[in-house]
């Protein structure tokens, strides 16, 4: 079974992501959700992403590469949406990374110094007409992303425009995507259990 380092989008650490992480530990996974906002959630995507900017991007990124500190090296680094700036940061610059998970984001490799580890597998999950997946660029790097690394990067576009449609508890979930995105993330993590 797989060690998940989670990280939660926006808007906070909502129940929904609490769900996800949960529906993963039912198949066997360990996984930890820390709690990058110290108990804050916010009701719009809009209200969570100006608590994120206020309190810095950098600052996010950096609590979520402190999460890392106590757990062991050999991790799958997964996140929603901004959850996906630390998780992606971690699964190219720290040693061991078992595996990625990026769900309704990714960021040029470049953002982090680094190009993508050799070996590491990733996917990366998206609604094809999302504006902010699709419309601020993200899919083109998760494209770039996984024609270099083809052998171990998977991209699946999903139909719809609705950002983080995983969350159970938005308004913007897609039951049939989220349930799709699921069965794939647990065949993902059956293949690169620790």
């Amino acid at each position: 079974m797989a060690e998940v380092l989670l990280f939660h989008h926006a808007q906070g650490l909502t129940p929904g992501v609490l769900a996800f992480a949960e529906e993963l530990r039912r198949s066997g996974h360990t996984v930890h959700v820390p709690d990058l906002y110290d108990g804050r959630t916010f009701d719009s995507l809009e209200a969570g992403a100006g608590y994120a900017q206020e309190v810095g991007f950098g600052t996010i990124v950096e609590r979520g590469v402190r999460a890392a500190d106590s757990l062991p090296r050999r991790l799958v680094y997964a996140g929603f949406s901004l959850g996906v700036l630390p998780a992606q940061k971690l699964a190219q610059t720290r040693d061991g990374a078992a595996g990625a998970l990026l769900f309704e984001a990714c960021v040029p490799v470049e953002e982090f110094g680094a190009g993508w580890p050799a070996g590491v597998p990733v996917q990366i999950h998206g609604m094809d007409a999302d504006p902010f997946f699709v419309g601020e660029g993200d899919v083109e790097a998760a494209r770039a992303l996984v024609e270099a690394h083809a052998e171990s990067g998977e991209l699946f576009l999903y139909p719809g425009d609705g950002h983080l449609f995983a969350d159970p508890g938005l308004a913007t979930y897609d039951a049939k995507a989220a349930g799709l995105l699921t069965e794939r993330v647990r065949g993902f993590l059956a293949g690169v259990g620790v």
